[in-house]
């Protein structure tokens, strides 16, 4: 981590993101370009995180590209490399499946994902908690951001280590959180009373 920024192909990503995700808007009032989504998770992982690792940010910024927008892996690997694509692919959610599995997945498999993976779904995980309760999506109950903010703990739960700047940063939101939202967050040992805390795989295999 203590490489200096190759600024060039951090902005490579940028740019080569904004593209992929053109037409794309977050959930928010405002309808805000879905880019300054990955952006922002860039920004948290730099300037909360300390991390100045190129490859983790190029990947931060393209995290969502392959499971959200139209990029084939194979571009990644030709632009940006095969590090980076590993880490994108560690990142990337199968579409193919429910969302409650697909949600499951990431609380039972977060453990197994590399550092570089882990560090960018902290970051992750710590923007999209803040913008729930910044600016929440739009005709979002205040129980689904409840069930957001606590999925999101469950997965941090898992990483817990990873980057001691980005853990305290998401345990002051989860303070924050419980203020505003009015619940308590519930530890990783009652993960079975959620509705992700069960085995998705062999519900989704026998459904």
């Amino acid at each position: 981590m203590t490489d200096p920024l190759q600024l060039d192909a951090f902005m490579d990503a940028v740019i080569f993101a904004a593209q992929k995700h053109q037409g794309q808007v977050r959930k928010d009032e405002q309808a805000s370009p879905y880019v300054t989504h990955p952006l922002a998770v860039a920004r948290t992982l730099y300037t909360l995180g300390n991390i100045n690792d190129t490859a983790i940010l190029i990947a931060a910024v393209l995290h969502d590209t392959i499971e959200d927008t139209n990029t084939s892996e194979t571009e990644i690997r030709e632009i940006f490399g095969e590090e980076i694509l590993s880490i994108v692919l560690e990142l990337t959610d199968d579409k193919s499946l429910k969302k409650m599995t697909r949600k499951q997945n990431q609380v039972n498999h977060a453990s197994e994902l590399s550092w570089k993976a882990k560090t960018i779904k902290l970051g992750d995980k710590l923007t999209n908690c803040q913008d729930i309760l910044q600016s929440p999506p739009k005709n979002w109950a205040i129980d689904r951001r409840q069930e957001y903010i606590q999925w999101a703990a469950d997965v941090v739960a898992q990483i817990r280590g990873t980057n001691p700047h980005l853990e305290t940063a998401f345990d002051e939101m989860l303070v924050e959180a419980e203020k505003s939202l009015t619940f308590t967050i519930e530890p990783i040992e009652t993960l079975n009373n959620r509705p992700w805390g069960f085995d998705t795989h062999l519900k989704h295999a026998t459904e």
